[in-house]
């Protein structure tokens, strides 16, 4: 299990989203242009084991 961290990162854009089911995974749709962008996604709540 891994706990919480800090993470300290420069950005040109943040949009707060919530991963939604897509097939067997889960997604988050971004705008059109970002594709072929570089981008992070942090993990703001503790995922629940299965």
């Amino acid at each position: 299990m891994v706990g919480q961290m800090e993470v300290h990162t420069e950005a040109y854009q943040v949009i707060d989203k919530t991963v939604k089911p897509m097939g067997n995974s889960g997604g988050v749709l971004v705008p059109k242009k970002w594709i072929g962008k570089k981008v992070k996604i942090l993990l703001l709540e503790e995922a629940e084991e299965e």
